[in-house]
Parts: structure tokens; C-alpha cells; sequence
């Protein structure tokens, strides 16, 4: 919904005296070239993934920016993570013929992160869109199950870990995830937070999905036997989270966020290289607020595979300290704003002021959910927003292919929102403000109505103090 027409008087007079304030700095940002070269550095470094050598790059990359966007103090933050590294993975099917005879056919796959090298044999069942019920309709048990990457349009979006986990849970001796649209692009994504899965899986393109759905035991034609072979391995590696400040040196301060780090199979230009360029290029516009709490501006790592930068970072700050949290996570992709709030009354009053204040629709979304960088504050009690935007469709479009390259970028859209983004912290950040922190059984109860609660139990995510 997009309710800034009962967005409070007092927030939108705050945001408009800023926007006059700041008005140098938004105009220079309107025509910068600036955020066109970063996504082009950023995306030409090739795989960001999580503990590689261009992770590492990246971040010197986005170092060097916040050193020129004027933050102070800018460093990194190393730690440990076990990294996963791709190799092959062979699909293969045996197609029964009309003579009795068998045939194999061989489909492109592509190993998802966290799968453990592994092959397996059995019968291919389609599970459909991989809800819990779709699941548990069909007889998974030693199969290997064949979903979908997006959901239907009448229920929430269901996410690849939660699927995976509920057909491992039913007993699958593997999966298999399909791209829902067209172009022969196999879809990538972690199947856990940063450990080894308990099956082997891979991603297929929409095409090769449309025929094992059909040799799948559970159709209409003969049943198919399928061999999914993956091959990959784990190490110990490094990763690091960038941080800088701007504002005041006060005790309270807010998070500013957005991950670096994307997956080794194409540019990450729009997962989430926008993001990242999106808060670069707010950090400028910050550096010239009068601002009444400071600010970290932190680029996060191995977002993708796990939240781990964001855990890390929550780890070791003093959360008492923190007022909020704003996340950029898919914001500067497409050309509106996308608010999700996580239950927080601040947030959802933060963005309603700077879109009506601004003129500027931006559609906000109250539920919360557990598979982004605010996950780890919000569990916390630490109230959240989270920048994003989409095209309309359900599922992620290019992300997570081959496809994600930097053509598709239109960096109009990455300097609209980075300025839009700077008022929406500025505004989170205003003296008048008193953030509430997030009641944690109010939170439980949220993520039940949303229906959460089984399939975040399935990808291990339901916090224990819920129980």
C-alpha cells in the first residue's frame, strides 16, 4: 500500500525544510556520473562471491567510495566464513522410448551455493511451485523434486530455502529449482546461511524444467529415471565488511546498509549492484546534512550466501546504541520505491513523510520477512526499513542468472533513489523522532499470520526464544 496521504504534518514540513537544505547536493546528484562509474567498476571485477578474491576487490572498490563521498573513519572489518566454491553439475535423465528402450538426455545445470558434492539417482516429482502443501501432496521420498522459483500470485512469495528445506524434510534425495521465465537462464541461490546443505541441488532454465516436468513420475507418460551429479567444495576464507561514518559523533546512531557481494555466475549489476551504488551515493548527500545522530554507513558481505556480514556487524556493535536500521536491498533497480517496514510503525511513518513530502510514490509494506541484511537487527528488536523495487512480476527477474549484467542497469534510477534514500534517513534520524523497539512477540505473531513460521522452521531460521 502507499499511505502517505495520512502521513503525519509535523514529518512532512521536517522533510521538505531538508530537502531545501540539502538542495546543492540533490541537484548535483540528479546529473552525477559518479554512480554510472561505480556500477561499472563494480560489475567489471566479474564474481563477487562470498570469500573469492573479487569479494576482496569489491570491497577495496567501495572503500576508495565512501572515502570520496566524504565519510570519515572508513575501514574494514575482516572475519571468518566457510566459502563454498561451484564446480560441475551433470543432469541427466533416462527416457523411457516407445520401443522399450531407453534413452539419456542431458540438460545445462548449475550447482547451488552450499550444495555438497554429491550424486544421486532416483525418479524425477514435480512438486510445482514447491509450497509446503504442493510438497507434502506428492511423494517426494527418495526422489528428486522439481520446483519452481516463483509463487502463485494468491500467497506470499515462498523462498528457494524454505522449498528446499521442506522437500528435504519430506525425504528428496535431491532438487531441482526452475527458472519461471523464459531465456535459458539457470537460476543460482544459497540453499542455507553459510553451511553445507543436506542434499545435492542444482537450478535449470525454464525450457529444460518444461521437459522434466513432463518425464516427472508424477505425469502423464512414462516415468523417467534422473541422475543429478554435483561437484563442489568448501573452505575456510575471509570476507569483510566495509564501514564509514557521517554525521555526529553521538553514542546513538543509525545503520545505513546495502551488500556487496553477489554470485559468481554473471555481474550481480542489479543484485545488488545498484544497491550498493544507491548508498554510495546517499552517503555523499549525508555528508553534507546537518544531522542530530551519526550514521554508519556499512557495506555488508556474503549477504548471499547467509547474511553473514549483517550477523557479523550484529554481532559486534552495540545494539543498544542503534536507533534503526536501513537496508538497500533491490532499491535503484526499477522506477518506483518499495518500502518494507517489519512491523515497525517508525519505519512506515519515515517512508509516508518522504513520499509525501517528496510527491514521490513509494509502496509500503508492512510484513516482515527473514532473507535480507535487516533480518539480523530485526530478530534483535531493532526497528527496520528496507529499500526495494521491482518490476511487477513475481520472482527476481534477471538476479541470480546469467542475465544480471550491467546493461540492464538504468542508473536514473539508482540516483533518484540514493536521493530519496538520504531523506529517508535524515527523517529516521530527526531529534523529534522516539523509534520504538520491536515487541519480539509481536514479531513472532506477525510471521505467523504471514504464514512464515513452517517454512522458516524448514530452512532452520525460527529463532529458539520463539519456541
Amino acid at each position: 500500500m502507499n499511505d502517505a496521504d495520512g502521513a503525519d504534518p509535523d514529518a512532512i514540513e521536517r522533510v521538505r525544510e531538508r530537502y531545501a537544505d540539502l538542495a546543492p547536493a540533490l541537484a548535483r546528484t540528479w546529473a552525477a556520473e559518479e554512480p554510472w562509474r561505480f556500477v561499472t567498476d563494480l560489475t567489471a571485477i566479474g564474481s563477487r562471491m562470498a570469500g573469492s578474491d573479487g569479494e576482496r576487490r569489491a570491497a577495496e572498490l567501495v572503500a576508495d567510495a565512501f572515502d570520496r563521498a566524504g565519510l570519515r573513519e572508513v575501514r574494514t572489518d575482516p572475519f571468518e566464513l566457510t566459502a563454498w566454491e561451484r564446480g560441475g553439475a551433470d543432469l541427466r535423465v533416462g527416457v523411457p522410448g516407445r520401443d522399450g528402450t531407453e534413452r539419456t538426455r542431458e540438460f545445462e545445470a548449475l550447482a547451488l551455493p552450499y550444495s555438497p558434492s554429491e550424486t544421486v539417482e532416483g525418479e524425477l516429482v514435480d512438486v510445482g511451485y514447491g509450497t509446503p502443501e504442493e510438497i507434502n501432496d506428492a511423494d517426494v521420498a527418495g526422489r528428486v523434486a522439481v520446483a519452481s522459483t516463483t509463487t502463485p500470485s494468491d500467497s506470499r512469495f515462498v523462498h528457494r530455502m524454505e522449498t528446499f528445506g521442506h522437500a528435504v524434510e519430506a525425504g528428496a534425495a535431491g532438487f531441482v529449482f526452475v527458472n519461471h521465465l523464459e531465456g535459458q537462464l539457470p537460476p543460482t541461490g544459497s540453499l542455507t546461511f553459510g553451511e553445507p546443505a543436506a542434499a545435492p541441488a542444482a537450478g535449470v532454465s525454464a525450457e529444460t524444467g518444461d521437459w522434466l516436468r513432463e518425464y516427472a513420475a508424477n505425469a502423464d507418460g512414462p516415468v523417467a529415471s534422473v541422475e543429478l551429479a554435483v561437484e563442489a567444495s568448501f573452505r575456510s576464507a575471509e570476507s569483510r565488511n566495509v564501514i564509514g561514518r557521517v554525521g555526529p559523533d553521538t553514542d546513538e546512531r543509525l545503520l545505513l546498509l546495502a551488500h556487496y557481494d553477489g554470485h559468481d555466475i554473471a555481474e550481480a549489476a542489479l543484485d545488488n549492484g545498484c544497491g550498493i551504488a544507491t548508498v554510495v551515493t546517499a552517503a555523499g548527500i549525508l555528508s553534507e546534512a546537518e544531522l542530530p545522530v551519526g550514521v554508519d554507513v556499512v557495506a555488508v558481505a556474503c549477504e548471499e550466501v547467509g547474511l553473514l556480514g549483517a550477523e557479523r556487524l550484529a554481532e559486534t556493535i552495540d545494539l543498544d546504541a542503534v536507533r534503526g536500521v536501513i537496508n538497500v536491498d533491490g532499491a535503484g533497480r526499477f522506477r518506483d520505491l518499495k518500502a518494507l517496514t517489519h512491523t515497525s510503525e517508525t519505519a512506515r511513518s519515515v517512508a509516508s513523510a518522504v513520499s509525501a513530502a517528496t510527491r514521490q510514490p513509494i509502496e509500503i509494506d508492512p510484513d516482515p520477512h527473514p532473507f535480507s541484511d535487516q533480518w539480523p537487527f530485526v530478530r534483535r528488536g531493532i526497528p527496520a526499513l528496507q529499500l526495494h523495487s521491482d518490476s511487477g512480476e513475481r520472482g527476481r527477474g534477471w538476479g541470480h542468472t546469467h542475465a544480471d549484467t550491467r546493461d540492464k542497469v538504468d542508473d536514473r534510477n539508482v540516483r533518484e533513489h540514493a536521493m530519496l534514500t538520504a531523506l529517508l534517513v535524515a527523517e529516521f534520524a530527526a531529534g523529534e523522532r522516539d523509534p520504538e523497539r520491536i515487541d519480539p512477540d509481536a514479531l513472532a505473531d506477525a510471521f505467523r499470520e504471514t504464514d512464515f513460521e513452517t517454512g522458516m522452521r524448514a530452512a532452520d531460521l525460527w529463532p529458539t526464544e520463539w519456541e
